[in-house]
């Protein structure tokens, strides 16, 4: 009896612990591919994890900050969903690539047609973003999640440094220290400029290593019919004695 007791005491103390530590864990999150290098660009998953029982998110909108505009912002496509970019006009115009931007995008919506994020299950939507802001540590992006039974749940509290996490923190992006060649995790054109690259070298050296083969084949059948003639030449000598000692027999 004792036993069944300790069990259940067990269990429900179990329980409360999930309870309090689910809501707090199971927010919109954001995470780069790689790194988020300052300075460069990154492809960046919003996580979005459905939080009830009885209902299924069916919408997604994040803003981007407006102190450190973005000026180039691709989402990836996510079957099911519908994406809707917003732009704004900036106060202040940003140089990117010798190019004066006048614009930047401030939200990207996606709104389920034929999917859903059913509960238990997550989803994440990629977006490719750059040049990340030099001058910052990390960026903050305000997320609105929509379930299909009109609840909203509104991830805009900003966490505060040295701070406990707040009920509905926003997504937050640490950035890196700078990358070298300022591409950080890179676009999809960084990406076919890198395997542009990397092809031209495999190329180079499949060259040399056929010209290293070639050449390689070409000294051994040379050494080789050296070595015949000097058997062949052996052979003619060995035979010429051989004849020479019968005719004198």
């Amino acid at each position: 009896m004792k036993l069944s007791r300790i069990a259940l005491a067990g269990g429900v103390a179990a329980s409360t612990v999930l309870l309090i530590a689910g809501p707090a864990a199971a927010h919109v999150s954001v995470q780069p591919v790689g790194e988020a290098a300052k300075g460069g660009y990154a492809t960046l998953n919003f996580k979005v994890p459905n939080e009830r029982d009885q209902a299924s998110t069916v919408k997604l909108e994040v803003n981007f900050p407006a102190d450190h505009p973005l000026s180039s912002v691709t989402p990836q496509a996510v079957p099911g969903w519908d994406i809707k970019v917003d732009k704004s006009k900036l106060d202040k115009p940003i140089e990117s690539h010798g190019r004066k931007i006048t614009e930047a995008v401030s939200k990207v919506t996606w709104t389920a047609d034929d999917s859903e994020i059913a509960p238990g299950f997550f989803q994440q939507f990629p977006v490719s973003v750059g040049a990340l802001p030099e001058d910052a540590d990390q960026l903050v992006f305000k997320a609105i999640q929509t379930y299909d039974n009109k609840e909203v749940v509104r991830w805009i509290e900003e966490p505060t440094e040295g701070g406990e996490e707040p009920d509905s923190p926003a997504p937050v992006l640490k950035l890196t220290a700078a990358a070298d060649d300022h591409h950080g995790g890179g676009t999809a054109d960084d990406a076919k400029k890198g395997d542009g690259h990397k092809a031209a070298d495999t190329a180079a050296s499949t060259k040399e290593t056929h010209a290293a083969a070639s050449s390689s084949s070409s000294d051994t059948t040379a050494r080789t019919l050296g070595i015949i003639g000097i058997v062949i030449g052996v052979v003619g000598v060995a035979f010429g004695v051989l004849a020479g000692r019968r005719r004198s027999a």
